[in-house]
């Protein structure tokens, strides 16, 4: 019998499109349920996906720090997350509740 391969699965290499990226920001936000680090960690799956060096340069952060700020297991303060959303070339949006 022979043994399964398995790779692991990056999200980041199917988020091909500025709206493939958009509608998986927006499905881990809804998904999130208040936690802050798992929306960070879709910042930075996306990140990779457009490329970690670009975005920091565009943020105005070091590759390293955006690594850490986006690694899902800390809290990147809010101007960070603002910087970022920026240099994906998204914009956060606010809208009522859906009840």
């Amino acid at each position: 019998m022979s043994k399964t391969k398995t790779l692991r699965y990056d999200v980041a290499e199917h988020l091909r499109t500025p709206e493939e990226m958009a509608a998986y920001l927006e499905a881990c936000i809804e998904e999130s349920n208040g936690d802050a680090s798992f929306v960070a960690k879709a910042l930075g799956d996306i990140a990779r996906a457009k490329g970690m060096s670009a975005v920091a340069r565009e943020a105005g952060l070091s590759r390293e720090s955006l690594y850490k700020a986006l690694s899902g297991d800390r809290m990147p303060g809010f101007d960070t997350i603002l910087k970022v959303v920026r240099a994906l070339g998204m914009e956060l949006h606010a809208a009522p509740v859906r009840v």
